[in-house]
This record gives C-alpha cells, sequence and structure tokens, in this order.
C-alpha cells in the first residue's frame, strides 16, 4: 500500500502527470487497468486563477475521476497558494507543486526545474501551498535530482527536500535526471537510493526509465523507493498498470495484449477524447495517442500514418476497425527490448 496523506492507494504505482497527454480521457483509461491514482497534466497557476477556457476545464473534476492529483507550476508564491486553494475547492484530492520541468521555455520563465537552483523561493512556494490547502488535501512535491550534477545543485536539493517534509509535505515524487539532461541518459536510481536512505519513514516515489512493469518492480527493490509514477512509459500503454498489479501480487506477467485487443482499447481511448473534447479537436488529440498506440502493431508505420492523417471522426474508426480488425490474420505480438516495448514478429520500427 502506498500511504499519501490521507490516500491509501493499494498498489504504488501512479499515473504521472505528462504535459499534452494526461487528460481525463487518457486518466480513465490508466484506472481501468489498474492504476490506483492519477495526476492532471500540469497547469500555469495563473490559468487556474484567471477566468477563461483553462480555468473552466481545470476545475471541472469529473465524479468518477477520483483520487486525481492537481500538478501545478508556476514563479509567483502567492499565485501559486490562490490556484492551489482553488483546485481543492473543485475538488482534486492532491496538490503537486511542479519543480521538475526541464524545457527550456519554462526554465526561462523561473519555474519548473528552475526552483531547484533557489532554495529560498522554492521553500516559500511550498510553505504558502501548504497554508493554503494543507488541511484539507496532501500536498506534494515533484522534482529532479538537481540543476546538475554539481555539488551546490545537490546540496540544493536536499535543502528543497528537507523543508518541505519540515512543512508538511506528504509526499515527493524525484526524478533521476538532472535538469539540464532533459531527457537524454539515463535515470539514476542509484540517487533514489540515497534520497530514500535519507528521509527514512517518509514517503517518496520514484521516477525515470519506467518503461515496463519489470522496469517498475525493479525500481522499488533496488531503491526502497515507496512506490513509481509512470509518465511516458504509460502513454499508449495503459496496459502496464495491469501488468504491475500482477507482477506486484506475485503473479506472472500477462500476455501482451493481442491486435484486437489493442484494437478495443484504442477504439475505448477515442471514445473518451470525444466524449471530453468533442469530434473536431478529439481527431487532433488522437493523432499523438495514435502514435503512440501503434507501436505495438506489426504494422507499425501503416497504422501511425493512417492515423496521423485521419481528417475525422469517421475516418479514425474506419482506421481503428481495419487495422485492429478482430478477423484477420495478425501474427502474435511478442516483447523485447530493454523497455518492454510490445512487437510482433516482423513489425516495422
Amino acid at each position: 500500500m502506498l500511504t499519501i496523506g490521507k490516500l491509501e492507494l493499494e498498489v504504488p504505482f501512479v499515473q504521472a502527470a505528462l504535459s499534452g497527454y494526461s487528460d481525463l480521457s487518457m486518466r480513465r483509461m490508466a484506472r481501468q487497468f489498474g492504476a490506483p491514482y492519477a495526476i492532471n497534466e500540469v497547469v500555469l497557476d495563473k490559468l487556474v486563477t484567471q477566468k477563461g477556457k483553462t480555468r473552466r476545464e481545470t476545475l471541472s473534476v469529473a465524479p468518477d475521476d477520483h483520487p486525481v492529483g492537481g500538478q501545478l507550476m508556476g514563479a509567483d508564491p502567492e499565485q501559486f497558494a490562490l490556484a492551489a486553494g482553488d483546485m481543492v475547492e473543485a475538488g482534486y484530492d492532491v496538490i503537486d507543486i511542479n519543480f521538475g520541468c526541464p524545457v527550456r521555455k519554462v526554465l526561462g520563465r523561473c519555474r519548473g526545474g528552475f526552483h531547484l537552483s533557489q532554495p529560498d523561493v522554492a521553500l516559500e512556494i511550498i510553505r504558502r501551498v501548504y497554508e493554503a490547502v494543507g488541511g484539507r488535501a496532501p500536498v506534494t512535491l515533484k522534482m529532479r535530482r538537481g540543476i546538475d550534477d554539481s555539488s551546490e545543485s545537490e546540496s540544493n536539493f536536499f535543502r528543497i527536500l528537507d523543508g518541505a517534509f519540515e512543512t508538511g509535505l506528504a509526499a515527493a515524487t524525484v526524478h533521476g535526471r538532472t535538469v539540464v539532461q532533459r531527457y537524454i541518459g539515463p535515470s539514476q536510481w542509484s540517487f533514489l537510493a540515497k534520497v530514500k536512505r535519507h528521509v527514512g519513514d517518509r514517503i517518496i516515489i520514484g521516477s525515470g526509465d519506467l518503461f515496463s512493469a519489470q522496469a517498475c518492480i525493479q525500481m522499488i527493490e533496488q531503491t526502497g523507493v515507496d512506490g513509481v509514477t509512470i509518465a511516458r512509459g504509460c502513454i499508449g500503454n495503459p496496459w502496464i498498470f495491469s501488468e504491475c498489479r500482477a507482477l506486484w501480487e506475485g503473479k506472472p506477467l500477462p500476455p501482451p495484449p493481442s491486435v484486437p485487443e489493442q484494437g478495443v482499447v484504442v477504439a475505448q481511448h477515442f471514445d473518451e477524447i470525444v466524449k471530453v473534447h468533442g469530434p473536431k479537436l478529439g481527431v487532433k488529440i488522437m493523432r499523438k495517442f495514435g502514435i503512440k498506440y501503434s507501436e505495438h502493431h506489426p504494422s507499425a508505420r501503416e497504422v501511425r500514418d493512417d492515423l496521423v492523417n485521419a481528417q475525422s471522426q469517421d475516418q479514425v474508426q474506419d482506421s481503428i476497425a481495419r487495422w485492429y480488425d478482430p478477423e484477420a490474420d495478425w501474427p502474435k505480438v511478442e516483447r523485447r527490448g530493454g523497455h518492454g516495448d510490445l512487437i510482433a514478429a516482423g513489425a516495422s520500427t
């Protein structure tokens, strides 16, 4: 069981906040396959407090979308606190503070991972947010292992982490890459083990290079973290949560989904996208999910191109029906690769 404040999650596998991806449709698919907790895509604090489309969409929490975390990013402590208060009032179960985003535009505006270079401001943000919502919802923190590999950066990391827990932080998610690494190079799981030893009984959730259920289990076993948050590894791959549950319960790894089984999920996800966003925008959103789903198909490149080029709801549905036809003689899907990717024998890559 993974405990985050008052939340008790039966398995320690979380769907991460994924900018541009982890909307309600993706969270519903993750929950269907066993994710006990999911986090909304990161949102800028000022867009939560200002009237407009982002505020309306962010503060509309569906009854079936619980427990759900709301992840905030920004630069101003007061603005952070106001947005956090609004999100708790709207029904978010957890407020997650983003000190991990490595995107250059974000860093240039003193947001996300930039805060790891300024501990005083970072701790003021945490304090303000906790004072605003700490009595009503747990506050958590997402951070990378520092700006870079310097000793000063590591010192700043632990100063922020320790100060956050002293303030009342319920849990911290730590990514094993630095901010300057972005997504290049391996995630240092050894650093996660160091962090967990440092904090003792306090809750640490690990992140980084989790592209298979086996990797999720290995991270917990090798580092001692209390849980893991799955990010890029679950885009177009909601099966990873049911696979994690199976391994966690001591069961064999389930076989990878057949092509027709994949098709049922792809079609359902598209239906959810249309429900949330409408058919016109839904077709555009489905393209990026379709790219990831297609990687599991024996004709990956052709499926990807077909879904990306679809211009209407009917065309997307026709493409899914054609490429995932349960009556067709599809090859058996097999696993390969260090990331646990699904691929069929002879598949195009």
